[in-house]
């Protein structure tokens, strides 16, 4: 191996090793708890190493951001494969996606740390890369959408702007999780989950009943 072999993995290694750090500690106390003088910590490296790596502790979860993305697509793409239909199809997705909100709490805190801020907080290039990721699993949905539009089962003019619409309903509602005990006190979420992917799905199926006739009213 030459020299710069070996300090080009040198490098990589020692990446892995504070994005390792990171994980660990996000996972143990969430993402709004750690600090970079605690990821330098736990890495056994100085805080002046760490911005040798990374720019800010942002660009440290950035980092992260795209690695749980990632997870979370490879799961999506192994529940879509047991779909019996499209509509099944998202019902899978929503339910993959409800599942890792609670499975990978932690990680999913990572997702809305990025996502509560009213403006983009990532340099352009470092947004680019992350929405590349995001962009995997959207395509996913917009896959069973299309899906559904040649076999006749859904009517989508534009199976994106669907997608789009259909990930915005349910991670904003899983946002809705914690108002348990006062807007949802009366209401059982999981029910309530499902009843918006069902009305979601209602909105594209052609010739459709009305939603009433689908899903009684309690």
């Amino acid at each position: 191996m030459g020299l710069q072999e070996r300090r080009t993995r040198e490098k990589e290694q020692r990446r892995l090793q504070i994005l390792d750090a990171a994980r660990s500690l996000v996972l143990k106390y969430g993402v709004f708890a750690v600090s970079v003088q605690q990821i330098a910590k736990l890495a056994e490296l100085s805080v002046g190493t760490i911005y040798l790596y990374f720019e800010s502790k942002e660009e440290i979860f950035a980092s992260l951001q795209q690695e749980i993305l990632d997870l979370m697509f490879e799961e999506m793409e192994e529940a879509i494969r047991g779909a019996a239909g499209p509509a099944d199809g998202l019902r899978v997705i929503a339910r993959a996606y409800n599942s890792f909100s609670v499975e990978n709490k932690r990680y999913f805190d990572v997702i809305n740390y990025f996502l509560s801020p009213s403006d983009v907080i990532f340099p352009p290039h470092l947004k680019t890369e992350i929405d590349h990721h995001g962009n995997r699993i959207l395509s996913l949905v917009v896959g069973v959408i299309e899906r559904g539009v040649r076999e006749g089962v859904f009517e989508a003019p534009s199976p994106k702007r669907c997608a789009i619409v259909m990930w915005a309903t349910i991670h904003g509602l899983i946002q809705f999780r914690k108002l348990r005990d006062t807007i949802l006190r009366d209401e059982n979420f999981d029910e309530l989950y499902r009843y918006s992917v069902e009305c979601f799905i209602a909105g594209l199926v052609c010739g459709a009943q009305p939603l009433d006739q689908i899903l009684p009213r309690k």
